[in-house]
């Protein structure tokens, strides 16, 4: 099968196509055909080796990835396709099944068939909603999903989420309305008209605007861009909370990849409340191109890789 191997840490040349066995499901998994995956900020960071090598995270990464190349040459985090065939103890899923998830660690969905246990995040994709757009919610559904879960939103609660347009914010946004709080998105000048489009009451361009002289206060920060990115307006944010107020970054923490998070945005998106954000497509061919885009760190919600089957089945 297709796959792109990266064959060692660096830029999105070291990212390559290659011809590689086809994996076999073992009893407890499924072999998902897939038909688009995403490229997400975390698989930058894991291609470049992005964190300081003798930090404590860079050491946590090296350990846990591999130091000098990833021990699992193929990248790639979440996946949408349909079930090939199923080990002989697979109980959630048959053959035919169209599903999407994310398989954390597990990493290898830049390629055509990926194998993952039937009890990992992975759910059956909504009719309304296409391979693609599915790929683009897993991402930002599992990560956005935790946060606001664990601040346990309450109805008028006032939110602000700093990186509204990107894939954690445009589901962040979209979540935090779903749990009735009164929502304020942060973005830049391009992206307001999108983040209003989700629903956000109010929108703040990080540009232009101080938070302090808003006089707003907030029961919830959400900072779904983390420490990589900084701004006058970002270093502002913890002076803006109510009295219990909390603030939350997404490096804060690894989420866990629970099916509970998308059971929630499959809900909403078969009831027409939730809209995938997809900024560009590119086929799996491409990666390279995808990766170089994503990098630039100014992607509107998600970067789809789409996989063509030479079978075309």
């Amino acid at each position: 099968m297709k796959a792109i191997v990266c064959t060692k840490y660096g830029p999105p040349e070291v990212l390559q196509l290659k011809e590689v066995e086809k994996p076999t499901p073992k009893n407890n998994e499924v072999l998902i055909k897939i038909h688009a995956t995403a490229v997400t900020a975390s698989d930058c960071i894991v291609r470049g080796f992005k964190l300081p090598r003798w930090s404590r995270l860079g050491l946590m990464m090296g350990l846990a990835l591999g130091f000098t190349k990833p021990r699992q040459p193929i990248l790639g985090m979440v996946l949408a396709g349909d079930i090939e065939s199923i080990g002989k103890d697979v109980k959630r899923f048959k053959k035919g099944d169209q599903v999407y998830g994310m398989t954390g660690l597990g990493f290898a969905t830049y390629a055509e068939y990926k194998c993952m246990p039937e009890k990992e995040c992975l759910v059956k994709k909504p009719s309304n909603a296409s391979y693609e757009e599915a790929a683009a919610v897993a991402y930002g559904g599992i990560i956005a999903g935790h946060f606001l879960k664990k601040a346990n939103i309450q109805k008028g609660q006032k939110v602000l989420i700093y990186g509204a347009s990107g894939a954690i914010g445009t589901t962040a946004v979209q979540l935090a309305k779903y749990y009735g709080a009164e929502v304020t998105g942060v973005c830049s000048t391009t992206n307001l008209e999108l983040v209003k489009s989700l629903g956000a009451d109010e929108v703040i361009d990080y540009t232009k605007e101080d938070l302090i002289s808003r006089g707003e206060l907030y029961d919830y920060i959400l900072d779904a861009v983390g420490k990589r990115k900084s701004s006058k307006l970002k270093l502002q944010c913890k002076k803006v909370l109510t009295k219990n107020g909390k603030y939350t970054s997404v490096d804060s923490g690894s989420p866990k990849s629970l099916t509970e998070y998308l059971v929630v945005i499959n809900e909403l998106i078969e009831a027409g409340h939730f809209k995938a954000v997809i900024d560009k497509c590119y086929p799996l061919e491409q990666i390279v191109e995808a990766h170089r885009y994503v990098d630039k760190g100014h992607k509107k919600g998600n970067v789809v890789i789409t996989v063509e089957h030479s079978d075309k089945t």
